[in-house]
């Protein structure tokens, strides 16, 4: 610990460069508390006095060359999806049971067509103009007729699970925006996985004359194969398109039924239009048959005539259009809400990528969907007649995030990631269960298994679809730890037939961890005894002989296989902090089953190795890792070996004395599920600034990688590994030199928690500029594939600067946040319900109310941090029902006991006010 004198010497700089952030009012007690210091403002490093590139805004608003590489997936949770590029094109087709980069049918656009009187009609493809590069062997082909009119120009607004694209024209005489979304809504997880797309285009009439408007939406029938060909012979097929009808929405399902009934490919989608008795609907099941491109010839001067499609052709293609017509008055407007609907049961490891027991690659695991629907049709009939609900909880969780005070690149990276939950990554087997990929390939998903170590950094299933999370540790827990302990890293499909065999350090330790915190969330104390047993096993596999901690030490100097992809011999912070994590948690889930002499053995554990770790591992700026050796025939069985490091009593692909992005995560995870610090909290900051200092890069143009690269040339960004001090191993561990924003949000929301406030926010801002549109698509954070699952961790940055955590076992509610606390506002959600708080510290008194949206939040206390006010009064109200309760002051923190517990239900608001007036 650093002197008074010390101390007092190292707060001028540190407060000069935090001043350019309203910190919480404990975040400087706390600085003071331990000495942490920053650089002095006349150092490079000093954010106040070097050219900083502008905050990123939320909602995130695109145009011109930044509408290049958008596809911002809409889809179901688990259910796949399509992608709405940047001009308002359908894009990335990816329905059909696999990831499929670039899929489209060869005609999916909308049209638009106008009237005004006396004039001649105005009819466009609706979307904005092609951007470049125009060059392919046939220039640009025919797909989507790239040669019809388009709109000039748009403006794409994403905050997802919503879109919204404004189209400009000069010459269209009538405003036009797109809405388009699929409904999310937390803590639902079946109504949030609906195979569903709602495209809503809003017409506003500005002119003086009534006009006539009309918006088609044309989509080859799309199930089975494509036949790509250098001309346009969309025949049908086999392929079948039929009209129907229901209330309120007609359309086409479509259909293959040469298909047999097993095939992955087999399935129905299904155009369909709401609102029709506003306006004249018409159709094709079919474009009129034609050799060359005629059939598109044909389709566009039907629609160009007179806005409307008939009558159809006796010999047709599988291009079919749907078209609403709609008369707007002079300074009106109209909406035409198109729905598009998937149905393929079919799912297969084979055809998804995912790795299955010998003989069962072609075995149909499902879709959960599929069990709900008998076909796209009936997806219709629910969505429509549910749109309102679903909509409204949408729109609702939309507006609790953009109503926050929170900084925009947080809302940014929080809710943009979001976007992987829809994408082919994730999935639900037809038995409910939830699964994920670490990403996807251009075809099929990349690294199956819902590999542990990759999905310990996310967070986001645990706080807004719990019930997708529970799927994840049942499994984990269930049959995936065996009668030893030990934990499949990856899990085969279909299930509880073979085990993967292999255990990974940093994954087990950290699914005991997430284990803990799906508990605590929710307060369900059967549950959590169901599982109490195999997770005892699984924390105590580190202590077999021959495993990561088989002197019982609380040490990890065995052979730990981790998210490298290789093997660390010998005690290192990544694993070995993991393991002081879940140390803590299985202490605390013991105390809770009443596993009393369990929890002694964790704690005792967890004290011993957090002292070692620091005395041995710290090196006076951060954590290393000390290589040992180990001799294969002493490894217990199941443990990885071989991935890298083969020779384990000379082990190459180590870390050594690298400074590691990562090397606090388990930190940066028992924040997140309020476990505490496990090390020295000045040891933990001085680590924090080091990363800060090493890995941090405020351009690549100098760095040298010969691995994969995620960011290059100008870019800032935290690479994985640095040597500060040189003694880089000759052949270090593989990655090091990349940079991958899973790792760079888990360092930088540790430094949020830790209130190095403008270090973790110019991290997250930096990653969020690069992620700009014209170099990489918004919505699609890759690593080892597009949409990666660890950069789910940018979730987590809500949890820490809004300062809100939950014990649903104890009914205890805090709300701390970290920045700006005289007024503040900010999401919040736990297992059973979610809604928003708003807090005001002022000199005198602290006022906090906490609003429930969804679901039922019990409460039995409220913690606040009220500075240095002398509590004199206190309230503690539901609505206007004044509650019994007991004060009691915590430090700069006031916790407020009721005398009994009460339920928050929806539309409930609990206001909470401390004052030092009487």
């Amino acid at each position: 610990m650093k002197t008074p004198e010390e101390r007092n010497g190292r707060k001028k700089g540190r407060r000069r460069f935090l001043k350019t952030v309203s910190l919480g009012a404990g975040a400087t007690a706390w600085l003071d508390k331990v000495g942490v210091t920053f650089p002095e403002a006349s150092n490079e490093v000093a954010r106040e006095d070097r050219a900083f590139p502008g905050q990123v805004e939320y909602p995130r608003t695109l145009r011109g060359s930044q509408l290049k590489m958008v596809s911002f997936p809409l889809g179901g949770v688990g259910a796949g999806s399509i992608g709405l590029g940047g001009r308002g094109q359908l894009r990335d087709w990816e329905i059909f049971n696999r990831a499929e980069k670039g899929n489209s049918p060869q005609y999916a656009f909308p049209s638009i067509w106008t009237e005004r009187p006396n004039q001649a009609p105005l009819a466009r493809i609706l979307e904005a103009r092609i951007l470049p590069p125009y060059e392919g062997p046939t220039g640009l082909g025919f797909a989507n007729v790239p040669g019809l009119p388009r709109l000039e120009s748009c403006t794409f607004t994403g905050e997802f699970p919503m879109a919204r694209i404004d189209f400009e024209d000069s010459g269209l005489p009538v405003n036009v925006s797109l809405e388009a979304f699929s409904p999310f809504i937390p803590l639902d997880a079946d109504d949030s996985g609906l195979p569903a797309v709602v495209l809503r285009y809003r017409v506003n009439n500005p002119t003086t004359s009534k006009l006539k408007t009309s918006i088609a939406l044309t989509i080859e029938n799309p199930i089975g194969e494509q036949r790509t060909k250098d001309v346009d012979f969309t025949g049908a097929y086999g392929r079948a398109n039929e009209y129907r009808k229901g209330k309120d929405v007609e359309g086409l399902l479509m259909r293959n039924p040469f298909l047999p009934t097993g095939d992955p490919l087999a399935g129905t989608f299904a155009l369909s239009i709401l609102g029709a008795d506003t306006g004249k609907v018409s159709y094709l099941r079919g474009w009129p048959s034609a050799r060359w491109w005629e059939s598109a010839l044909l389709f566009w001067d039907d629609f160009s005539a007179d806005g409307e499609l008939g009558p159809e052709s006796a010999v047709r293609t599988a291009v079919g259009s749907l078209c609403l017509a709609q008369e707007i008055p002079s300074g009106d407007k109209r909406e035409y809400t198109f729905l598009l609907t998937w149905h393929f049961p079919n799912r297969t490891p084979a055809r998804c990528g995912w790795s299955a027991p010998n003989g069962h690659e072609q075995d149909v695991i499902g879709n959960f969907y599929s069990t709900r629907f008998r076909d796209a049709w009936e997806v219709v009939d629910y969505v429509a007649s549910k749109l309102t609900k679903l909509e409204t909880g949408t729109r609702q969780f939309v507006a609790a995030i953009r109503e926050t005070t929170l900084p925009g690149a947080i809302k940014d990276a929080a809710m943009s990631n979001l976007s992987t939950l829809v994408s082919p990554t994730c999935f639900r087997t037809s038995d409910g269960h939830f699964h994920g990929f670490e990403g996807c390939n251009q075809k099929g998903g990349c690294c199956f298994g819902s590999c542990t170590h990759v999905w310990n950094y996310e967070t986001v299933t645990a706080h807004l679809f719990p019930g997708l999370s529970r799927s994840l540790r049942e499994q984990q827990f269930g049959f995936s730890t065996d009668k030893d302990g030990r934990m499949d890293f990856r899990r085969l499909l279909p299930g509880e037939i073979e085990h993967w065999g292999h255990a990974a350090a940093d994954g087990q330790m950290g699914t005991l961890m997430k284990l803990y915190l799906d508990w605590r969330l929710s307060g369900d104390a059967p549950w959590l005894r169901k599982w109490w047993p195999s997770a005892k096993r699984a924390l105590e596999f580190a202590w077999i002989a021959g495993g990561w901690d088989a002197n019982r030490d609380g040490v990890m100097e065995g052979v730990q296989h981790n998210t490298y992809d290789v093997e660390f011999v010998g005690p290192n912070p990544l694993c070995g902090i993991w393991y002081l994590g879940a140390l803590r948690a299985t202490e605390e889930m013991a105390r809770a089953v009443g596993d009393d002499k369990a929890a002694e053995d964790y704690h005792r554990l967890f004290e011993s190795g957090s002292k070692w770790i620091d005395a041995h591992l710290f090196n006076g700026e951060f954590y290393v890792q000390k290589v040992g050796a180990v001799r294969k025939e002493d490894i217990a069985k199941g443990l990885q070996v071989g991935m890298g490091t083969v020779d384990t009593e000379h082990p190459t692909f180590q870390l050594g004395e690298g400074c590691l992005v990562d090397q606090l995560v388990g930190q940066y995870f028992a924040q997140v599920a309020g476990l505490g610090l496990l090390l020295d909290p000045d040891h933990i900051l001085a680590t924090l600034q080091s990363i800060y200092k090493y890995n941090y890069k405020r351009t690549l143009k100098d760095h040298q990688s010969v691995q994969r690269v995620f960011a290059l040339n100008d870019e800032a960004a935290l690479v994985i590994c640095d040597y500060p001090h040189g003694g880089r191993p000759q052949v270090p561990f593989p990655y090091f030199a990349e940079v991958m924003t899973g790792f760079e949000y888990s360092a930088a929301i540790l430094m949020l928690y830790m209130d190095m406030i403008p270090q973790g926010l110019e991290l997250i801002e930096n990653i969020r500029r690069r992620y700009d549109g014209e170099k990489r698509n918004p919505w699609d954070e890759a690593e080892c594939g597009y949409h990666y699952a660890r950069a789910m961790a940018s979730w987590s940055s809500i949890l820490a600067l809004s300062g809100f955590l939950y014990h649903g076992a104890e009914g205890s509610v805090v709300v701390q946040p970290r920045i700006s606390p005289e007024k503040f506002a900010s999401f919040w959600s736990t297992a059973a319900a979610w809604g928003t708080f708003s807090s005001a510290m002022q000199q005198e008194s602290t006022g906090l109310t906490i609003s429930v949206v969804h679901g039922e939040l019990a409460c039995r206390s409220v913690i606040v941090t009220a500075g240095k006010t002398e509590v004199k009064k206190s309230s503690v109200r539901i609505g206007d029902s004044s509650l019994d309760h007991s004060v009691r002051r915590e430090g700069r923190n006031v916790a407020l006991t009721l005398t009994r517990q009460v339920v928050l239900k929806e539309g409930d608001q609990l206001s909470v006010e401390v004052s030092s007036t009487s």
